[in-house]
């Protein structure tokens, strides 16, 4: 196999630092107080952080340097920024608000320190490569940047004050070093079929970031958040069933479809019978008619007499329960 050129080798690294200098910049931006900038300087780093990795193997230029380089620019990037951003935005008001950025900011160190040492782990459960364990630092950032957002899209309100900003700030760095199960797009796989609409959605997405940016990523911060229940489902779902952990996606789905369909005692529907029908051709004659209704009865077209012993079967073939009352 052919070894990569130095300077292939180099680019991944190269991709870091420009997402660490991104970060960088978000300050930067937030001292002049162009808000809007410093979150898309955090949504720059975002996107730099998710394809430095990905270059990286697919060059097959992984380095224990660029591994390092890469957990120091997102403690940069989605830690000490978002928090010196929400400081300079409404946390410098009082001295605890300075409590409040340290501790989000340590909380991501954390995060990015545990991340890291899982990596080594090897006796984890095939499954859990579909999670994250906690938030991932870059939506960390991005959410601890939701109250901001909301301000400068609809206005001032409940949520940009001092304690529900500090609230959420904290709650964010709790998730951070939570064990909360978290989906990973890492590991998903695409249908081909599914290749071309989910191009398109990513066209979309990003027309409507580029037109309107805080609406779009306030709409995604919130979709976030309303996935966390859904994964933690999941999670303990593959955990309680080692026997899909190996089954696609596909499969799985209809496994738990069957069994969510058992545990409720249902039935799949009768098939190539029509219960209407057999009712109507072994319908009882009411009133006076069924007083004068001989013993045994010739169905229209029919060769054989109907007997009620014929019908009694006919309705414990379609699976119906005869109505004793005349």
């Amino acid at each position: 196999m052919a070894r990569t050129a130095p300077g292939v080798r180099l680019l991944p690294n190269a991709i870091t630092v420009l997402a660490l200098c991104a970060g960088l910049s978000a300050v930067q931006f937030a001292l002049a107080n162009n808000y809007e900038l410093a979150i898309a300087a955090i949504v720059v780093a975002a996107v730099l952080d998710g394809l430095d990795g990905r270059i990286a193997r697919l060059l097959d230029a992984t380095s224990k340097m660029g591994e390092e380089l890469d957990s120091l620019s997102d403690a940069v990037s989605f830690g000490v920024a978002p928090a010196l951003v929400l400081y300079v935005w409404i946390l410098h008001d009082y001295r605890v608000g300075w409590i409040v950025a340290l501790i989000f900011a340590v909380c991501m160190v954390l995060r990015l320190a545990r991340f890291n040492t899982l990596l080594d782990d090897t006796e984890k459960p095939v499954f859990t490569k579909e999670f994250f364990v906690g938030v991932p630092a870059p939506a960390g950032g991005l959410l601890a940047l939701l109250p901001l957002m909301l301000s400068m899209q609809i206005g001032d309100g409940w949520w940009s004050g001092q304690i529900a900003v500090h609230v959420w700030t904290i709650g964010i760095a709790m998730l951070l070093i939570s064990r909360v199960p978290t989906l990973s797009v890492k590991t998903a796989k695409v249908p081909a079929k599914a290749v071309a609409p989910l191009l398109v959605g990513v066209g979309l997405l990003a027309a409507a970031i580029i037109q309107f940016p805080m609406t779009a990523l306030t709409i995604v911060a919130l979709l976030y958040v309303a996935h966390i229940p859904y994964a933690v489902r999941r999670y303990r779902w593959l955990a309680n069933h080692p026997e899909v952990w190996d089954v696609p996606p596909k499969e799985r789905r209809a496994i738990r479809r069957k069994r969510s369909a058992n545990r409720l005692g249902l039935r799949s529907p009768l098939r190539g019978r029509v219960a209407g029908a057999a009712r109507r051709a072994v319908r009882r004659p009411r009133g006076r008619e069924q007083a004068h209704m001989p013993e045994t009865t010739v169905r229209p077209g029919a060769q054989q007499p109907v007997t009620r012993e014929h019908k009694r079967r006919s309705w414990r073939r379609t699976g119906l329960r005869r109505n004793n009352n005349p």
